[in-house]
């Protein structure tokens, strides 16, 4: 390892954590997927033993023999870069981390055959913007055995950087990509579709028919306007929670832990 002790967030070399936008991230020039930034030893440990390749770390002055150690061990040869806590605490949210970050690669996107190959339970997610929503669900995909994550190319990063950090690292642990190809293509390998929303068709989450199903893509939309009328449309089944003393719906990511905790494979 090389220990880089810096006295600006300037330094070459640690604008990836200081100054570079989730945007600029996902496009960095020297890597090809792009890089991403995880925060504290606890999320940042998940990821290396989920596989990740670790670029550079930035971390307060005691960590390097404290909460960092066995991470600076298990990262190899990279550059660690360390100052002291009132210039780094100037970056967003640094001290709410526990004074560590670690720039990662990206991988490559996986094919959803791949890792659908062998799923029984999946979530499509369709247009949730809000990275605390994201994080959210996928915490409760990698809790109640969700085997695959979808999204279309209009929610939001799972490797955004708050997203990662609402999940408390669950996004290292369920696989998840792209779906470029609607829901017709999830029914092309097999599974049966059921899209979460209020309306009259809906039958409710608790119907014994649901838990028999094989294998089931359970579809979540947007926080404010739900799922479009084209994909409920396109779906199978039409399902509910049924609500109590007139609220109208739950947020996206508490629908999505009940409805994963409801609908989960049986066998």
């Amino acid at each position: 390892m090389a220990i880089i002790e810096i006295t600006s967030l300037t330094h070459p070399g640690v604008e990836i954590f200081s100054t570079l936008t989730e945007a600029q991230l996902r496009k960095e020039h020297d890597k090809e997927q792009g890089i991403f930034i995880a925060e504290s030893p606890k999320v940042i440990k998940v990821a290396l033993n989920s596989g990740y390749k670790p670029l550079a770390l930035l971390c307060e002055k005691k960590h390097i023999v404290g909460d960092a150690a066995d991470i600076i061990e298990q990262c190899g040869e990279i550059p660690v870069y360390t100052g002291e806590r009132q210039m780094l605490a100037s970056l967003t949210g640094y001290t709410l981390t526990r004074g560590v970050l670690c720039a990662m690669e990206r991988p490559s996107e996986p094919d959803i055959e791949e890792i659908c190959r062998n799923a029984r339970r999946i979530v499509v997610i369709e247009g949730v913007v809000d990275t605390t929503n994201i994080g959210a669900i996928f915490r409760s995909a990698a809790a109640l055995g969700i085997d695959a994550v979808l999204l279309t190319r209009n929610s939001c990063d799972p490797l955004n950087r708050r997203s990662i950090r609402v999940s408390m690292g669950s996004v290292f642990l369920v696989p998840w990509t792209w779906l470029d190809g609607g829901i017709s293509q999830l029914k092309g390998l097999g599974f049966t579709t059921a899209a979460m929303a209020l309306s009259e068709e809906s039958i409710s989450i608790a119907d014994p028919l649901l838990t028999t199903i094989p294998r089931l893509a359970i579809i979540m939309g947007t926080e404010g306007e739900g799922l479009p009328a084209g994909t409920i449309a396109a779906a199978d089944y039409t399902v509910k929670i049924p609500m109590s003393h007139n609220v109208d719906s739950l947020n996206v990511a508490a629908a999505a832990a009940v409805a994963f905790w409801e609908l989960r494979s049986r066998d």
